[in-house]
């Protein structure tokens, strides 16, 4: 199997209790790739978690920080200037907002096939990287 890039709203998925369909699927995913060694995260998708598990969904802030840490097990890439440069460039050609641009160049970056995200078009290609909504029926 080939890498993988999860974006933040996966693994906010796995804590959502709210969403048991989306929460199943989330955990059907990051389990089969994790368990393959070929998932991939950010320090951007690190951060995004901890504030989201924070304040959408009201975690304890330790309860988030454990959560965050259990994701540390993903491989992360360690974001530089370099790649914020990237982003830039990428906001500007791809007419993306600056943060999707920054988890595409994250996900290349880590020489990821693809990118498991709600947020972008399903089935796009950019900068090598293909878009799965894991959330679309048949397409996961």
């Amino acid at each position: 199997m080939s890498r993988a890039f999860f974006d933040t709203n996966i693994l906010v998925y796995l804590c959502d209790c709210s969403n048991p369909e989306r929460q199943r699927v989330a955990k059907m995913l990051v389990e089969e790739v994790g368990s393959m060694q070929s998932g991939c995260i950010s320090t951007q998708v690190v951060q995004e978690f901890y504030v989201t598990a924070v304040r959408k969904l009201k975690l304890e802030p330790l309860i988030a920080k454990s959560l965050m840490e259990s994701f540390l097990n993903l491989n992360v890439c360690q974001l530089s200037v370099e790649d914020i440069q990237k982003a830039v460039d990428g906001h500007i050609l791809w007419q993306l907002s600056f943060w999707d641009a920054l988890i595409i160049v994250a996900a290349a970056k880590s020489n990821c096939a693809r990118l498991y995200t709600e947020d972008l078009n399903h089935g796009q290609v950019i900068n090598g990287v293909r878009i799965v909504n894991p959330f679309l029926e048949g397409d996961k």
